[in-house]
């Protein structure tokens, strides 16, 4: 009986890492082929440009911002004078379409950040057991509709360079997604990933202003988009209708936004941009429908 528990409990363990052990991806690529994707270059691996995502960040986090307006005191005495001016206005704006009177400006969480999402971009997502057997959480459209070339999610975690320590994070983890520069992204809400995590987000914090979102560790998400590393491999009978995108943020993002970034550099010393990686759907996705991903991409 024993033996038997013991059996199980690594075949369990086995259906969840297989997908990272390299003797198995190269028996099963021939055998396997509808889930995985080519591109001809890395430099060719966008599905839309890069001021598309830019430009569905901004909206989702500007909404987001507005609809918490009331939590963002400490933010809006440090922004010059025209950026406040210009959120009352949206904000103004925001409870003329609900219909709410300005008495009630200052009213506090009017939307849940679900809500939000499918007020800026017509859907919302959540985590709900997968469709597949053995596959533990899956991510769906629970309301609206994502049309074809739309940021459906972002992948969330920490993001290290290729040479910086991430062994012991690395154990048992299937949550570490590698970009194609070599650059990874721990996307783990448990252990040490989760420690890390934090600890990197409190370093960078100055004074209100928070660089990265943390929230996605808890099942309080601030950022509805983080959730994408739930999002499980296609297979044979489930094609893929998202694919993985890194994006580069600027340097000129809004500081006022960064709090809804779920990611962040391991080290805080090296100059270069945060790396995000959002989902971009590969297809129109229909209500009550699971986000599959291609795990692996063939580059020429």
């Amino acid at each position: 009986m024993l033996f038997r528990t013991l059996l199980r409990a690594l075949r369990r363990r086995w259906h969840s890492y297989k997908y990272r052990f390299v003797p198995w991806i190269a028996l099963n690529l021939s055998q396997n082929r509808r889930t995985l994707r080519y591109v001809p270059e890395n430099c060719r691996d966008k599905i839309i440009p890069d001021e598309d995502v830019l430009a569905t960040l901004l909206k989702v986090f500007q909404a987001l911002f507005v609809s918490d307006f009331n939590r963002q005191t400490d933010i809006l005495v440090l922004l010059p004078e025209t950026i406040k001016s210009k959120y009352r206005d949206l904000l103004i704006t925001h409870h003329q379409r609900t219909e709410l009177p300005r008495c009630n400006i200052q009213q506090q969480n009017i939307y849940k950040p679900g809500e939000v999402l499918f007020n800026t971009l017509g859907f919302s997502i959540s985590r709900e057991t997968s469709s597949l057997i053995s596959a533990g959480k899956g991510v769906f459209v629970t309301k609206g509709f994502v049309p074809k070339g739309a940021v459906v999610s972002m992948y969330p975690g920490t993001v290290y360079q290729k040479h910086e320590p991430i062994f012991f994070q690395s154990i048992g983890n299937p949550f570490i997604f590698r970009c194609l520069d070599g650059m990874l992204i721990d996307g783990n809400d448990k252990g040490i990933s989760k420690v890390v995590y934090r600890s990197c987000n409190g370093r960078d914090q100055l004074g209100p202003f928070k660089m990265s979102d943390s929230t996605w560790l808890t099942s309080e998400i601030q950022n509805p988009l983080a959730v994408g590393q739930y999002v499980n491999n296609c297979s044979n009978d489930k094609e893929a209708n998202v694919c993985y995108q890194e994006f580069d943020v600027p340097e000129l993002f809004p500081l006022e936004f960064k709090q809804y970034l779920p990611n962040i550099m391991y080290s805080c010393d090296i100059q270069s941009p945060l790396r995000c990686v959002v989902l971009v759907a590969l297809r129109d996705i229909q209500q009550g429908e699971e986000l599959f991903s291609n795990y692996y991409t063939i580059i020429n």
